[in-house]
């Protein structure tokens, strides 16, 4: 479906009252650039450990709008009329800017699964992971496999961070093994764990999307129900999810999650882990490996075991002391 696209030159300060003009005059859906920093409240849960540079704020924003392509002429011209008689209502509020409104083309995009022609099979040492809806390759028939589709959950396995945990899974975990994986996404560190012989996985993460993903996941990979649960909520700070998930029960923990989020999650998960067992971390960027190591080293329940690197990312394995 194709759409007129129409972006008003403003100020940060007037976005507000803008985006509330538009949806008083019916206009669903607006775009937002400006060069202001995201809070740390806002960054809070994302998938983002370096944020893009921005160029310095100077005040100005754009605000886009679109209408179907297909509008009667008429339509279009009598909306665009009362969006700019709302303009110069706005700029007798606050200081608004140019307001000069420029037009273009654009069709959808279908962001969802666009992204997969770029996920292809690839090894990680003697395990291949898969896509779930491409082949095995012939030359790696002989490799165990794992088959992932992550919808719109976090993890297909091909970057660097989750290679780094599947290495150290691949080393530390033995048979029979009971392991909890905080922020688990895909299930694909978990799945890897019950492929590699781990008797039971108990996942975390924020997102609903996970639930799903890696229930779904597991059952491409003959993996059962009952071997694989998947709680949403933060074992941070959410005494249900730390109840349910237990305590002092398991015998590995992983999560590929963000550098600030292991710095917290090191104070709380040494309470879920059996004394002695491993905890495997990464989606560390190697400018951040120095604040991780001494969070660990501050924690007198952690000993650290391993530092590993691949690229710029790092992953840091630690051992919960006896």
């Amino acid at each position: 479906m194709k759409w007129k696209k129409y972006t008003i030159d403003t100020t940060t300060a007037a976005i507000d009252f803008i985006s509330e003009m538009l949806d008083e005059k019916g206009v669903e859906g607006i775009e937002i650039v400006d060069n202001v920093p995201l809070t740390e409240s806002e960054t809070k849960g994302m998938f983002i450990d370096i944020l893009p540079e921005l160029p310095p704020d100077d005040g100005s924003a754009k605000v886009s709008f679109y209408l179907d392509y297909e509008m009667p002429e008429e339509e279009k011209a009598a909306t665009l009329e009362q969006v700019r008689e709302g303009l110069e209502e706005v700029a007798l509020f606050v200081e608004a800017g140019p307001l000069t409104i420029t037009e273009d083309e654009t069709e959808d995009v279908d962001w969802v699964n666009n992204w997969k022609e770029f996920f292809h099979p690839f090894t990680v040492d003697d395990i291949l992971i898969k896509p779930t809806w491409e082949e095995i390759p012939e030359e790696h028939k002989d490799k165990l496999l794992i088959s992932i589709d992550p919808g719109t959950a976090f993890g297909t396995g091909t970057h660097e961070t989750t290679q780094l945990c599947i290495r150290q899974i691949r080393k530390y975990l033995k048979p029979g093994m009971k392991v909890l994986d905080v922020g688990t996404g895909s299930g694909i560190l978990g799945i890897t764990a019950l492929k590699l012989g781990a008797s039971e996985v108990v996942g975390t993460d924020l997102d609903e999307c996970a639930v799903t993903a890696a229930a779904e996941n597991a059952e491409v990979n003959g993996i059962p129900a009952e071997k694989f649960t998947v709680l949403q909520g933060n074992i941070i700070d959410d005494k249900a999810i730390q109840d349910a998930v237990g305590y002092e029960c398991y015998d590995l923990v992983v999560a590929n999650i963000l550098a600030p989020v292991i710095i917290m999650l090191q104070g709380e998960v040494a309470r879920h882990m059996k004394p002695g067992t491993v905890f495997i971390t990464s989606g560390i960027i190697d400018m951040k490996e120095e604040a991780v190591k001494e969070a660990f080293a501050a924690n007198p329940e952690f000993e650290l075991v391993e530092i590993t690197h691949q690229g710029e990312w790092v992953s840091i394995t630690a051992r919960k002391k006896a």
